[in-house]
């Protein structure tokens, strides 16, 4: 199996890949020296813990010295209950983006405790829980950034974060397709395979068209990143329209196995409730449209 076939794993190494960034691009040099191996080399499962208006979480941070106690619930985290280390960002002053700030939590810290797993439609071997912060008592050693950056760290993490999930959804699609292919070609109507009818082989070249421009997309936006150029108004792009092509391929491999595509004896139908779930995290697709309108046509007036 290839890691388009499971997006549970493609998407646990994108929240993973995530609850790094702050450290990797924020941390002192200590900080990663003592840390980041272990993250980078899978001894270390991370999960991210932000919220959906990450202007006005309500997680608060209070200093007393050189210890940090965060107080607050966290919602829809992934990987929460069994993640090793949490980024968390808390308010640590006051409202508005100014007064957040990051901090990197360890999973077993004493006040720390998960709800029961969220019961989902797709995903169901990636855990998704809530986390309850009850006087979690985190160092100032643990804090990563400057205090009040928490919401520049947490956009610029979103902006990658997003071409991970543009990703997941093309790698779930193009599997979608492949198993539509696979099945027209053996499957026999009417004397003929499937895969000779026009309707079924123009609904394939729309599917394979869709996947191929959203690969080229999210490519583009990553070599901007890779180039250290902006990418912002990329990354949104090639969120909103690849999770868009995931579920249209996949609904649609579904359609052109009949059936049998809605049977769980085949993948179908999984990669189908999986692909939605890419169009709500990291930012709904309707959050990615107000992001590229801002950067096409300007701010909203006021």
């Amino acid at each position: 199996m290839c890691i388009r076939d499971s997006l549970t794993v493609g998407l646990g190494v994108s929240v993973h890949t995530l609850a790094c960034h702050a450290l990797a691009g924020y941390g002192t040099k200590e900080q990663q020296r003592e840390h980041l191996p272990a993250m980078l080399g899978g001894r270390l499962l991370g999960a991210y813990c932000l919220c959906s208006d990450a202007a006005s979480l309500r997680t608060r941070a209070t200093r007393d010295g050189d210890t940090w106690t965060l107080e607050g619930t966290k919602a829809w985290i992934t990987h929460g209950g069994v993640a090793d280390f949490y980024t968390v960002l808390a308010r640590t002053g006051g409202e508005g983006a100014h007064g957040i700030t990051a901090f990197l939590v360890p999973g077993d810290a004493p006040g720390l405790t998960a709800a029961a797993p969220e019961r989902k439609m797709g995903m169901k071997g990636s855990p998704t829980a809530q986390l309850h912060f009850d006087g979690v008592q985190v160092p100032d050693a643990r804090r990563l950034g400057e205090e009040g950056q928490g919401f520049a760290i947490a956009l610029s993490a979103l902006d990658s974060g997003r071409l991970g999930i543009a990703a997941c959804a093309i790698g779930v699609a193009q599997a979608a397709l492949d198993e539509a292919l696979t099945f027209v070609a053996e499957r026999r109507q009417f004397g003929r395979p499937l895969a000779d009818f026009q309707g079924l082989r123009f609904m394939i070249a729309d599917m394979a068209t869709q996947i191929e421009a959203g690969r080229s997309l999210y490519l583009a936006a990553a070599r901007l990143r890779d180039a250290g150029k902006p990418f912002a108004k990329q990354a949104a792009m090639a969120k909103l329209f690849c999770t868009d092509v995931g579920m249209r391929v996949t609904t649609d491999a579904v359609q052109l196995m009949g059936g049998y595509g809605y049977t769980a004896d085949f993948p179908a139908e999984r990669y189908m409730r999986e692909a939605k779930v890419l169009q709500i995290v990291e930012g709904t697709n309707q959050i990615q449209r107000m992001v590229v309108a801002r950067h096409v046509a300007g701010p909203e007036s006021r």
